[in-house]
């Protein structure tokens, strides 16, 4: 599996021998690949006007394109707020929540996450074939749905220290712009161009995921809230910056401290593993039917309600795990 940026064909279709060739060396004599493009085809098409573009045909005759449109930007951020303040609101009735949980679409953004990384899967798993995913810049639906697929193909992935390296590997240092897409919460009033939960809606897909699979994820859904809490506000500077040039110019691993070494500390790595861990090789394919994808409560609502007899109950499994 590969990840890119757009080529930058432009409006008079320019060709670079060099991407060419490179795309043309990773495929075997015979073999096809699959370019996932995470924009729809218009857009694809639009983004010529403005110097980028895709891949031409008959530029790259193996390469089979597929178009898995995901939102990136603001409609994202909107359906984010939209399904906070929903989840908010004490004095809703049963109708009007289910209406309002609909009309947010943050769902429909899990669903769309998840096939589209399933797809990727499939293309390597079952057509034993490569796989390029790009979007514009390469650095939000691009990196959702290569960590994605590799949750869902690679074992080691789903460990604890796997699933850092992943996020060390396929967000932090490829690029994803934490502190623009994380600059304000759902709960501010500041609209900014830049904001968007991409990191978010990569967390709630691995949530469903361990939900689905409760048994295959060594780390529990304490990380994931974890990685949430300090991707948006953090004592340490592993998601600080935008890139791996501004966390250099800032020198940001000389003055902070980093949080996956917090993370395995003996005493606090016990608090983010999944008692009822079982090493699975298998590859685990999601369902995205509409009763498969749930509303991750834990996250969404845990200002809301207490989570005091949810929390006893976990003790009590990891209890009865360590006896045994």
């Amino acid at each position: 599996m590969l990840r890119s940026s757009q080529p930058l064909t432009g409006p008079n279709r320019k060709r670079c021998r060099e991407d060419e060739m490179l795309l043309g060396t990773v495929l075997d004599e015979g073999e096809r690949g699959f370019i996932i493009d995470t924009r729809s085809a218009q857009a694809a098409k639009q983004a010529r006007m403005t110097g980028g573009g895709t891949e031409p045909k008959s530029s790259y005759p193996h390469w089979r394109r597929l178009h898995r449109p995901l939102e990136r930007g603001r409609p994202l951020q909107e359906s984010f707020i939209k399904l906070v303040e929903a989840c908010n609101d004490a004095s809703i009735t049963m109708d009007r929540w289910l209406s309002r949980l609909e009309s947010c679409r943050w769902l429909s953004h899990v669903k769309a996450a998840l096939s589209t990384a399933c797809l990727a899967a499939q293309c390597m798993d079952r057509e034993e074939a490569s796989v390029l995913v790009h979007g514009a810049e390469g650095t939000d639906t691009t990196l959702l749905v290569t960590a994605l697929a590799q949750v869902i193909l690679d074992p080691s992935c789903r460990t604890l220290v796997g699933f850092q390296g992943l996020l060390e590997r396929e967000w932090i240092e490829a690029g994803h712009p934490f502190h623009l897409r994380c600059a304000r919460s759902a709960y501010s009033h500041a609209r900014l161009k830049q904001e968007a939960p991409l990191f978010l809606l990569f967390l709630d897909c691995v949530w469903q995921l361990s939900r689905q699979f409760p048994f295959s994820l060594e780390f529990s859904e304490c990380l994931l809230l974890t990685l949430f809490d300090n991707a948006y506000a953090s004592a340490y500077g592993t998601f600080l910056c935008n890139n791996e040039k501004e966390r250099c110019l800032c020198k940001v691993k000389e003055s902070t401290h980093s949080l996956w070494a917090w993370l395995n500390q003996p005493g606090e790595r016990k608090r983010y593993l999944n008692p009822l861990y079982s090493h699975n090789a298998l590859v685990i394919w999601p369902s995205v039917e509409p009763q498969s994808i749930q509303l991750w409560q834990g996250l969404f609502f845990r200002w809301i309600r207490p989570s005091q007899h949810l929390d006893e109950a976990w003790a009590e499994i990891q209890r009865l795990a360590e006896s045994n």
